[in-house]
Order: C-alpha cells, then sequence, then structure tokens
C-alpha cells in the first residue's frame, strides 16, 4: 500500500490540475467569506495556506470536497465539477481525504475499527482486507502497536495519526489538512508534522491550512497567504518568506515569525 502511495503523480507541467478554482466566492448571510477565488493545483504539488484568522482558509479547502457549499464560481477536482449532483459529491469524496483539527475519531470503536469503518461501509472492502490495509497505514505513521486500544488510551499527537491514517485507508489522490497541529501540545506537534513531510515526499496532492511556517519551508511547493476572503499573495517557500510583496503579507510575517 505504500507503494501504491510513493506511485500517486508528482507535479508536472501539462497535465490537467487535481484542483481548480475559478471565480469562487461564498457567503455565509451578508458576510463575504470568499472573494473570488481563482486556483489551479498541480498533481503531487503540496500547498500551505496560512494567514490570519477569519481570513477564509479553512472554508476555502472545506469546499473542495463540499463540506462548505460555494455560491458562485467552479470548483473542480480531478476532472469532476462541483455541483448539488449527489453523485459528483460521492465521487470527489472518494478522491479526497481530509483531516481536521479536531480528530473526530470515534471513542466507542478501537483504533483499528476506526481505520477500517469507511473501506467496509463506503468501498465494500472485506473486513479482513481492510484491516490488512489499516495495519500497513499504522505502521505508516509509526503507531502499528495502538491498534486495538481506544482513542481515549492515546495521546492528541497519536490520535492525529490515527486521524491521517484513516483518512489514508481510502487510498485518496488528494489530502486536506485543516490546521491539523493547531489543538495539540507543542510536544506532540512534531510528530505529526513528521508525519505529513513523510507523506509529502510520497508525492501525494496536499493543501495544508497551518501556521507551522517551518513546515511550510520545508515542504511546501507554494505558499498562499490569505486575508479577508482573498488570495493576497502566493509563491515559492523563498519567494514567500525572503520577498513578501504585499504589506498584509509583511505584517502578517512579521507577527508570527516575530521580526
Amino acid at each position: 500500500m505504500a507503494e501504491a502511495i510513493a506511485a500517486a503523480p508528482t507535479a508536472a507541467t501539462g497535465t490537467k490540475p487535481a484542483i481548480e478554482m475559478i471565480g469562487v466566492n461564498k457567503w455565509y448571510g451578508a458576510f463575504h467569506v470568499l472573494r473570488n477565488i481563482n486556483l489551479s493545483v498541480r498533481p503531487g504539488e503540496k500547498i500551505v495556506i496560512c494567514g490570519p484568522s477569519g481570513s477564509g482558509k479553512s472554508t476555502m479547502i472545506r469546499c473542495i470536497n463540499r463540506l462548505e457549499e460555494h455560491q458562485q464560481g467552479r470548483i473542480v477536482v480531478e476532472g469532476n465539477e462541483l455541483t448539488s449532483d449527489l453523485r459528483a459529491i460521492d465521487k470527489i469524496r472518494s478522491e479526497v481525504g481530509m483531516v481536521f483539527q479536531s480528530f473526530n475519531l470515534f471513542p466507542h470503536l478501537t483504533v483499528l475499527d476506526n481505520l477500517c469503518l469507511a473501506p467496509v461501509w463506503v468501498r465494500k472492502m472485506p473486513r479482513a482486507e481492510a484491516e490488512k490495509i489499516a495495519m500497513q497505514y499504522l505502521h505508516r505513521v509509526k503507531i502499528p502497536d495502538q491498534a486495538n486500544k481506544f482513542p481515549g488510551q492515546l495521546s492528541g499527537g497519536q490520535q492525529q495519526r490515527v486521524a491521517i491514517a484513516r483518512a489514508l485507508c481510502m487510498n485518496p489522490r488528494i489530502m486536506l489538512f485543516d490546521e491539523p497541529t493547531s489543538a495539540l501540545d507543542p510536544e506532540m506537534i512534531k510528530e505529526v508534522l513528521e508525519t505529513m513531510m513523510e507523506l509529502a515526499r510520497s508525492g501525494m496532492t496536499m493543501l495544508c491550512v497551518t501556521h507551522e511556517m517551518g513546515f511550510a519551508r520545508s515542504v511546501a511547493d507554494r505558499v498562499i497567504f490569505m486575508d479577508k476572503g482573498e488570495i493576497v499573495e502566493q509563491g515559492t517557500p523563498t519567494e514567500f518568506f525572503n520577498n513578501p510583496k504585499s504589506e498584509r503579507t509583511k505584517l502578517f510575517l512579521s507577527q508570527i515569525l516575530g521580526h
């Protein structure tokens, strides 16, 4: 199964985008949360999205798998446009894994049961096969010995690694991370970021909302800065950190990096 991830398409020119957002707008009542978002993500590209609280970062990535519904514009994922068609939504969700700020594990199920649930019920996979795949991914995130424990018996960092493994069990082509380390104690952040870095090296298409700027420097192909519902600036980590162009970006970096 690790080989299957390693064979994921890598970023290349001339290939169809893994994700396209074209003129995307979204409102919560009168609040304009996403303003004319245009974004094209290449297969295998790693993108880190940062910005102040309330800038629309999480809403943007949640629109990619229809956890949030956009009101204007187009979103195309792996060649399938997100519309109100439930079949299209299900198809896209089968290609897109998501890891949240809160772990969202079922507390009454063991780690192994949490991982097997979707493959058995959604993919109609035999339980024995699902367990085999689940154990491969628990090895991948370095906690195979936790398989028969309940989430409440694990540390926060371990629970988040379980959540990553659970998403991978559906063999997604794209992974979305919504501030995956913000609910963790500082000593647990490193182990989750190491798991994500290993995943990034395997060629998975990744979009990650995070304030972990060290992760952005070392992993991202592109860093996107959002503010007030807009993509204000984007570039390679070198461009973004060493030569920010927007005054809003400069202010954000000075606040988060302390200089």
